[in-house]
């Protein structure tokens, strides 16, 4: 089975392309390293994908150019993976770290989905958090127990993604305009179609430091923000675990 894999990674980010090699090269995952799309010094209206209006109405606030610029790296992962004609491809964001036992999980977690359904578009292996879903396997790794699950909200973060191809075509199909960040696109999405799967406890984590593609986006300023943007955040929030519930009680009565 062929199982491409790509590291997103800034120009001028040795350190972190270090560190990351060096993770992938323990756990045996040859990897392609893709060039980050660099949006931070960019004005958001020289991007043609960007739909401000469609952001200000849909995450109540102007995207950054860093944030755009992160969207566009993803897309850029989709793209060559399909390209690769494998069946499956992992996707990195370079400040990953890996967990004890991820090699092995890897090895389990794809001998599975080579046996059953791939009824799934995205696995998110590097979630923060974990909400709304339901489990459908169990494994043990490193003196650890996780779940693979159906994520019925689907985690946060891109820190380690795998692709189906039917999940990364759709991706690129339905692109047309970036009205949110690539976490946001994804939980959106997934969070609909009930395709998106997770990995909890998660196999990947992160070092910490903060994000160079996305410029900060712990640190977010409330310039140009819409003035109903803490009404606009708790209705994405509330419909999109409304439909999460959905999807839960709808299995849980097959």
């Amino acid at each position: 089975m062929r199982l491409p894999a790509y590291l997103i990674n800034l120009d001028g980010s040795d350190e972190r392309l270090r560190s990351a090699s060096r993770q992938l090269d323990e756990a045996g995952v040859p990897f392609e390293r893709v060039p980050a799309f660099d949006g931070r010094a960019l004005r958001v209206e020289e991007f043609p994908d960007y739909d401000p209006a469609g952001a200000m109405a849909y995450m109540g606030r102007p995207l950054r150019g860093g944030e755009i610029g992160c969207y566009l790296s993803h897309l850029d992962c989709a793209r060559r993976f399909l390209d690769s004609g494998a069946e499956y491809g992992l996707v990195f964001e370079d400040d990953m770290q890996l967990q004890p036992g991820f090699a092995e999980g890897m090895r389990i977690l794809m001998g599975w989905l080579d046996r059953h359904d791939r009824d799934w578009d995205l696995i998110n292996f590097g979630a923060r958090q974990h909400k709304i879903y339901t489990p459908v396997m169990g494994f043990e790794v490193a003196g650890r127990h996780h779940e693979l699950t159906r994520a019925h909200y689907f985690p946060m973060t891109a820190t380690a993604l795998l692709w189906s191809r039917q999940g990364a075509e759709t991706f690129i199909r339905t692109h047309r305009r970036i009205t949110a960040g690539v976490d946001n696109h994804f939980r959106h999405w997934l969070t609909r179609n009930d395709r998106g799967l997770a990995v909890w406890p998660p196999l990947v984590t992160t070092t910490g430091v903060e994000s160079q593609i996305e410029d900060g986006k712990g640190k977010r300023s409330a310039g140009g923000r819409h003035p109903l943007y803490g009404l606009i955040k708790q209705r994405r929030q509330i419909v999109n675990k409304l439909i999460a519930w959905r999807h839960k009680r709808r299995l849980a009565r097959r």
